[in-house]
């Protein structure tokens, strides 16, 4: 029975071979396994992009909230420069009332000084009158000295 059997089997082998059953089920099956095997590396490669994806949005992340920081930033200098404006003026104001201030001093200094060089010419110029003065008398007392000397001898 067993061999009976067993030519059944092979019998509807041959049987579904020659009638082309048995090719189109092994080419099915075939595709089949091909189908999975490319989903299987699909998922695979999408298993290797997923470290990737993970850096990717980790670096987006934190792109992202350096930019808020730097918004924060801008606003919170935003803040202080109005927050200091009005000292900024005040200040700005003293300087000027202060430069100013100098600025008539050193007028006042250098009228002063100029003062002071006219009054110290005017003195040089009296001390040299006076010694000309000197100088002519004492040459006319010489000649006038030379000239009763000269009378004196003769």
């Amino acid at each position: 029975m067993d061999k009976l059997r067993e030519f059944g089997k092979k019998a509807l082998f041959y049987v579904r071979v020659l009638s082309g059953y048995e090719e189109r089920r092994i080419r099915n099956y075939r595709l089949e396994l091909e189908k999975r095997l490319q989903q299987a590396q699909a998922r695979k490669a999408a298993l290797r992009k997923i470290p990737e994806q993970t850096v990717l949005q980790e670096v987006r992340r934190m792109v992202e909230d350096m930019q808020a920081l730097n918004k924060r930033l801008e606003e919170t200098e935003a803040a202080i420069e109005e927050y200091f404006k009005p000292i900024d003026k005040e200040a700005e104001t003293i300087m000027k009332i202060q430069l100013d201030g100098e600025e008539k001093t050193m007028k006042q200094m250098m009228a002063t000084m100029q003062r002071e060089a006219f009054l110290e010419k005017m003195e040089a110029e009296k001390m040299a009158n006076i010694c000309q003065q000197d100088v002519n008398q004492s040459n006319q007392d010489a000649t006038t000295l030379s000239s009763s000397q000269h009378a004196q001898m003769r």
